[in-house]
């Protein structure tokens, strides 16, 4: 179906002249009634801001899109298309914290001239675009006819006739395959941000090996409450709708974190079939949604609910089987997979219709790199769910230090190759070299390392975690997540919060485990007897000491906007002596590292400014 199509832009228009008034987007409201998006305005309004954005010379360039959750987001993206230009979705900057600096991080490594918003935020962005130092970049909003530099009023519809005017003034880009669609940022470090450089070849092939993996068709109908400017909600939910010609119901993030229930209401009343997210929506679903509210639900017409963007558990995915089943959920309609925004979004998935693949696995033998199904004499196993099989890319299990491919049953760095695989980070040559063309043994170059550890068995990909957050002790590898599943079995205070496992060099490395908990009664005596019970089940289960125990208020663990826990920026935390604890239990070294007392030498000292 590629191959019909040069470029996503040229894809839109086809869409808008073959469907005209039908909805593209349906946006559901906390207040009022839903917004509809058409395939016809969809086209119109983005011929007109894509005039507006070559008088500010934005062909060929990057330009942010800062949007709340809506179809005003999906215009100002197929406007950029439009006019020529790099669309860079990011979250609305807000007025303090981590979304700012990351904001403010896209802003600089881009070096966008123009900012496209909508009429509430203008004033705002533009005085963030002062406030950095950026007042000469220019402030768009896209629901009104003029340019905003710090005052808006409310607008002009959509349909006017200058609307009207700009959009028949339009003439189609020069776009080939090969130019830049748009960068999508991944999470990461704050101060420097990587822009993953999508071009229109990339995009049009992942669209096709979605299509493949999901056997989606235009009578599908698909549902979210991801971020747009996240890769699974922007590729899977936004743009693969429009690619096949069909529809997408959108609700906001936070809307479905605070009423999980208003999304899965959404899949009954709109008949939708194809919609998911990461493992912890899931989780939070199964925990949250009420018996009164199950019991109004229909989820018979949910063909595929996809499961990614962070490990996938088995426990998770039974629990949510076994609590929508009443409301028409069929086990088999779970749908996890794999993929990353380096190889634009998806790389492998299951055979709709049936059950994912569950392997149980000998653990210790998996600490030294090795998938061995557990057997009758196996003590300690992990079950591991399937992320299906690979299409159109060249997958490869390496070696990560000797870039060697290893034999099958072993566990390895996910190496690929395909026309799905961008074509960088954007102004990073560096990194761009060592990740998008890694040279294997013996079979060339242009492999790209994903960071992800996992192995084949029996045609299906299983993914055991990442590379740099493997945890190496006493010659094994720990892997955080499990550590951190773990402990959340230990109370039903530790249960409904999150954990961060990471390591720490004082002397020696040293086991830390920071866990949020949900006990606002409990008093000091009661939280260090919790502490104790940790110290415990790591010690038992995993056969580590776990002497650092922090435990802290619900909200302290940071994650990115697909749920991921970010390890590596909470040791940093850690050892900048920026967590508050309700209770902590700290190795004497470990306490002289965080307060600056007798600091190693070393990647230790060197860690208090990572």
């Amino acid at each position: 179906m590629t191959t019909a199509f040069t470029s996503f832009t040229e894809l839109i228009q086809v869409r808008a002249a073959e469907l005209g008034d039908a909805d593209a987007q349906i946006f559901l409201r906390d207040r009022g009634g839903p917004q509809h998006l058409s395939y016809a305005a969809l086209d119109r309004r983005a011929r007109a801001l894509a005039v507006r954005l070559r008088e500010h010379g934005a062909h060929g360039q990057p330009v942010l899109l800062l949007y709340p959750p809506g179809p005003d987001f999906l215009v100002a993206f197929a406007g950029c298309l439009y006019a020529g230009a790099v669309a860079v979705p990011a979250p609305l900057p807000g007025d303090r914290g981590e979304r700012l600096q990351r904001v403010s991080g896209i802003l600089k490594d881009t070096g966008a001239r123009v900012v496209l918003t909508d009429c509430e935020h203008a004033a705002d962005t533009s005085l963030w675009l002062a406030v950095s130092g950026r007042g000469e970049t220019v402030c768009l909003a896209t629901d009104t006819d003029t340019d905003t530099d710090t005052d808006t009023d409310s607008g002009t519809d959509s349909g006017t006739d200058s609307e009207g005017a700009a959009a028949g003034a339009w003439t189609a880009p020069r776009t080939g395959p090969d130019d830049l669609a748009f960068l999508q940022y991944t999470s990461g470090s704050t101060s420097r941000p990587r822009g993953v450089m999508v071009s229109h070849r990339n995009l049009l092939a992942n669209q096709d090996a979605l299509r493949r993996l999901l056997d989606t068709s235009p009578q599908d109908r698909f549902s979210s409450w991801l971020p747009h400017y996240h890769d699974m909600g922007l590729i899977a939910h936004v743009l693969h709708p429009l690619w096949l010609g069909t529809l997408s119901v959108q609700l906001s993030s936070l809307s479905f974190i605070k009423r999980p229930a208003s999304w899965l209401r959404s899949i009954g009343t709109y008949g939708l079939t194809v919609g998911g997210g990461p493992n912890f929506g899931y989780d939070l679903c199964t925990r949250r949604v009420t018996d009164a509210q199950l019991a109004e639900l229909d989820l018979s017409s949910w063909r595929l609910a996809l499961c990614g963007a962070e490990p996938v558990r088995a426990r998770t995915l039974d629990a949510f089987a076994r609590r929508f089943a009443p409301a028409g959920l069929r086990a088999r309609s779970l749908y996890p997979g794999y993929g990353l925004a380096e190889a634009t979004l998806a790389v492998s998935g299951g055979e709709p219709g049936r059950p994912a693949g569950r392997l149980t696995v000998d653990a210790v033998a998996l600490e030294q790199d090795e998938l061995r199904p557990a057997s009758a004499t196996t003590t300690i196993t992990r079950t591991l769910v399937g992320c299906g099989r690979v299409l159109d890319f060249d997958l490869r299990i390496v070696d990560p230090v000797t870039g060697r491919e290893l034999p099958g049953g072993h566990v390895g760095e996910i190496w690929l190759r395909g026309d799905s695989v961008a074509q960088g980070y954007w102004r990073q040559p560096l990194e761009t070299a060592h990740t998008f063309h890694a040279q294997l043994a013996g079979h060339g170059g242009g492999f790209l390392r994903t960071g992800d550890l996992g192995a084949v068995h029996d045609g299906e990909l299983y993914i055991t975690g990442r590379s740099k957050e493997v945890i190496i002790l006493n010659g094994r590898n720990i892997y955080p997540q499990d550590v951190e599943w773990a402990v959340r079995e230990v109370s039903t205070a530790l249960g409904a919060g999150h954990g961060a496992v990471f390591t720490v060099d004082a002397g020696r490395e040293q086991l830390v485990v920071v866990h949020e908990i949900r006990a606002p009664h409990a008093d000091e005596e009661r939280l260090g007897a919790l502490a104790g019970r940790v110290q415990t089940l790591v010690g038992q289960h995993f056969d580590v000491p776990a002497g650092n125990v922090v435990l802290v208020r619900p909200g302290t663990v940071r994650r990115t906007t697909s749920g991921k826990i970010q390890r590596t920026l909470m040791r940093s935390l850690f050892l900048r002596g920026e967590l508050t604890a309700l209770h902590e239990v700290l190795d004497p070294a470990v306490r002289a590292l965080v307060t600056g007392a007798g600091l190693p030498s070393g990647d230790a000292a060197r860690s208090l400014s990572w």
